[in-house]
């Protein structure tokens, strides 16, 4: 439990990519102003099994490009195991409006109810040097494939998501969007 106790206390918190996004800007690149907050949310889960070792996440993620706003919310359970930690997505929970969906807005749920996602293939991270590194490749649809890599660490989250439909990206970027805590 200590290495997940440690990814978890890199990955959870507010963080911005403020430094890269202006540095960005500088140069004339088109990139997304991000932010992003990772909270543990088991205590809004009711009936957690007693030997239950895993921690929930709301992940809120949230982009601005050229002044328009998105809001991307996942819900995912981090777990260690004898490979390292995984990271598995599960459903945003039945009745939660999945466009404004966040830790301060989430009611409480019953573990029995939470679902876990059929299209996302859990991300796997191994730690090198206190650095925590890995992802996974998800076949969302026949054509669409999601592809994540993450590195944490003390100073920051680097990530890499890219959707590719028939091999051709279609959204992220060449440079992993750098987030710093905040």
């Amino acid at each position: 439990m200590m290495k997940l106790d440690n990814f978890i206390g890199m990955m959870t918190g507010h963080f911005d990519n403020k430094e890269q996004f202006n540095m960005m800007q500088a140069t004339g690149k088109i990139y997304p102003y991000a932010k992003h907050v990772n909270t543990v949310c088991n205590d809004k889960i009711n009936n957690i099994p007693q030997d239950f070792n895993g921690k929930f996440v709301v992940e809120e993620s949230y982009y601005e490009t050229n002044g328009n706003r998105h809001a991307s919310p996942h819900l995912f359970l981090i777990t260690e195991n004898e490979d390292g930690i995984l990271l598995s997505s599960y459903e945003i929970p039945e009745g939660e409006d999945k466009n404004i969906f966040s830790y301060d807005s989430m009611k409480n749920v019953d573990y029995s109810e939470l679902k876990k996602s059929k299209k996302f293939t859990p991300a796997l991270y191994h730690e090198n040097d206190g650095i925590w590194e890995g992802g996974s490749t998800s076949q969302f649809s026949p054509v669409m494939t999601f592809k994540l890599w993450e590195k944490f660490s003390d100073s920051c989250l680097e990530v890499s998501e890219i959707i590719e439909v028939n091999g051709k990206r279609t959204f992220g970027y060449d440079d992993p969007i750098i987030y710093k805590r905040v």
